[in-house]
């Protein structure tokens, strides 16, 4: 379950994504126009210190990125090229904003998520009275099973081209498919996350892991 506060933040999650998208190799044709958050979904950290949360995003030039990201209350050691900066949060103080593909928290929650065969974490919102659950608009599912045994990731290292980001997660490396509205990957026997969100019924390849080097 993710808690979710009614809180003032500045600047905003979106223009932290505006300033850093276009610098990226996969969002650098994305337009000088401002970015439309079309979905969003988040994981749960285990331990509870992380937010996740991945958003999909249009860019002026129409193209549909994805973006996730990890929120912490103190820096990432060894993660500055992650960074995409900090934010005030009203109700949880500085943040420190991520790139998930270089947190080994974000890289543990979505392999867990395709290896088991989860979903997206249910979200729910502080209010005057009591926690509210949020009625969700993004989907995800894993393909794997519940008796699945996940690799554990301890480093983590990632490179990204104009579509992709491939990260090196030790045992194993997942893809995070940036670009979301060009040809879909070729299908394969991999167990993967797919997702739904507004306008998009049918599940799309959001996240591959690529589970061969195990053993």
């Amino acid at each position: 379950m993710a808690h979710i506060y009614q809180a003032e933040i500045r600047p905003t999650k979106l223009e932290l994504l505006q300033e850093w998208v276009p610098k990226q190799p996969w969002g650098a044709s994305a337009g000088e126009g401002p970015l439309e958050r079309v979905g969003a979904f988040r994981f749960d950290d285990p331990d509870g210190e992380v937010g996740i949360e991945t958003f999909l995003v249009r860019a002026a030039s129409g193209q549909l990125l994805q973006v996730p990201l990890t929120y912490r209350a103190a820096a990432l050691e060894g993660g500055e090229s992650a960074l995409l900066g900090t934010m005030e949060h009203s109700v949880l103080g500085t943040r420190w904003v991520y790139d998930g593909c270089g947190d080994p928290v974000y890289v543990q929650a979505v392999l867990a998520a395709i290896v088991t065969g989860s979903q997206q974490a249910d979200e729910m919102v502080e209010t005057d009275d009591g926690l509210v659950r949020r009625d969700l608009t993004t989907f995800v599912d894993g393909s794997g099973s519940p008796t699945a045994s996940v690799p554990t990731v301890r480093t983590t290292g990632s490179r990204s081209d104009a579509t992709k980001t491939v990260v090196d997660a030790g045992e194993t490396t997942i893809v995070v498919r940036r670009r979301l509205d060009g040809d879909a990957p070729a299908q394969t026997s991999s167990p993967v996350l797919t997702g739904r969100w507004p306008g998009q019924d049918a599940g799309v390849v959001l996240v591959t892991a690529m589970l061969d080097r195990i053993g």
